[in-house]
């Protein structure tokens, strides 16, 4: 694959400027509704393969968002892009001025494994509605996704529009090497941080969507009972290998024992007392992270689970308890089904702790006191999260989605994702029937006084 002349190619179209009409954009993003809808089964069978993911987790977590995703988009584009009028300064007079969409042009949409269809198809939703042309990067780790996307694109969309190209580092090396106009990379820290260091070679805008250490919080005035259930189930869907799941708690030392009991009844309920044979739990990516998040396990440490099965890569729900902040599992993201639990008895000491790791893409709060969920909101630096609940906050388009610092930069999802892979362009038009002398030269005493009051 001549990977510098598909660039050439949609940059080329691109500067037909259809996509840069509304009707072209909406009919686009029609057609990929449709062809979703169409190989909604083989979107299954593909994620079933690579991660063992059943129907209803697949469509919950992936199509069922990816479609409530386009749904959206589709109502609002139209009022999205229209122009914004904007108040003109005085001094501008005769003027009107507003704000204006256009599209970057030829964009690279790199995404990752986790959530292969989902993570692939929402920023090329908002690269579409902006009216881009786009080239797709799926992560070589989900190949029988990659292979659906490969087929359902090329169904719906000539490759000098949309295109995807597949492969591993030899291909993303030789993608990066080439100019985009705007790059979106969903995935990790190192790669994330390659990214970042190709485009600025081009002064190409970049969207990071990273991940990190994301905390969930728990003191003593917390419904433990909903908390343990709802943490576990943003903890363990997609086998912990979500960039906003829950990465470790902190619990008030109050109500630790009480906590792990009612975790621990939530995986039984939720999980089966034997999850290795839960036909509905997804399993690890590959052996390289199975082995990898085996070795972040202290047997000592367990609380409940700690089994796994190299043969069909899964391991169970894990809780380990009176964990330490320098233990390994607390130093790299953990990405896998293993809940590290530390205790705190003030909650100056979970935000103390919280603050020496790098921003988290989420954070998780239990808490009934208005205090202490002031103190948490507003005391630390996060991308985004929930108060009583996990992960759910990602599950909107009505709300931006991204990192800061650490966890990434730029949002993505709804309106945020149109304005994501848009540049807004501001305009001043000047009327012809009056030009006011006060700013040509010479200049005067009388000038200056008058300019004084116009500019204050």
């Amino acid at each position: 694959m001549d990977i510098k002349k598909l660039v050439e190619n949609q940059r080329n179209f691109f500067q037909t400027r259809k996509t840069c009409q509304i009707a072209f954009r909406l009919q686009a993003l029609e057609r990929l509704e449709r062809g979703i809808k169409e190989m909604e089964q083989e979107i299954y069978d593909a994620l079933k393969a690579d991660l063992h993911k059943s129907s209803f987790e697949s469509y919950m977590a992936e199509v069922g968002m990816t479609l409530a995703e386009l749904g959206f988009v589709k109502k609002h584009l139209k009022l999205w892009a229209m122009k914004k009028p904007v108040l003109t300064p005085a001094a501008q007079f005769p003027a009107v001025s507003f704000t204006m969409a256009e599209p970057y042009g030829v964009v690279l949409i790199m995404s990752p494994w986790n959530y292969p269809f989902m993570l692939c198809m929402e920023p090329l939703i908002g690269a579409i509605a902006a009216g881009n042309c786009c080239i797709l990067k799926p992560s070589a780790y989900s190949k029988a996704t990659s292979e659906v996307i490969v087929r359902l694109i090329q169904k719906v969309f000539p490759a000098r529009y949309v295109t995807v190209v597949e492969g591993g580092r030899k291909e993303n090396a030789e993608l990066l090497d080439q100019r985009f106009d705007y790059i979106f990379f969903t995935g990790g820290v190192k790669v994330g941080k390659l990214v970042m260091e190709k485009a600025a070679s081009n002064l190409t805008p970049v969207s990071l969507e990273l991940g990190g250490k994301s905390p969930c919080v728990i003191d003593e005035t917390a419904n433990l009972s909903l908390a343990a259930k709802r943490l576990v189930f943003g903890k363990f869907l997609n086998s912990g290998q979500t960039c906003v799941a829950p990465d470790y708690v902190l619990v008030q030392d109050t109500v630790e024992q009480e906590l792990i009991h009612d975790i621990t009844y939530w995986i039984e309920k939720m999980y089966g007392k034997e999850p290795l044979q839960n036909p509905d739990y997804p399993k690890i990516i590959n052996e390289k992270h199975f082995h990898r998040i085996l070795r972040l396990i202290q047997p000592e440490k367990i609380a409940v689970g700690g089994r796994s099965n190299l043969e069909t890569r899964q391991i169970e729900p894990t809780v380990l308890y009176d964990v330490s902040s320098d233990a390994p599992v607390m130093q790299e993201e953990i990405f896998g089904p293993v809940l590290p639990i530390l205790t705190f008895h003030h909650i100056r000491e979970a935000r103390k702790l919280i603050s020496s790791y790098e921003k988290p893409l989420a954070l998780y709060l239990f808490t009934t006191d208005p205090n202490v969920e002031r103190y948490v909101l507003e005391g630390i630096s996060f991308g985004g999260g929930c108060v009583n609940d996990t992960i759910v906050h990602l599950a909107t388009s009505r709300m931006g989605f991204g990192g800061v610092g650490g966890s990434g930069m730029g949002s993505y999802h709804g309106k945020v994702s149109f304005e994501t892979f848009s540049h807004r362009k501001s305009i001043v038009k000047k009327g012809n029937w009056l030009d006011l002398p006060i700013r040509y030269l010479p200049y005067s005493k009388t000038k200056e006084e008058l300019l004084h009051l116009f500019l204050r």
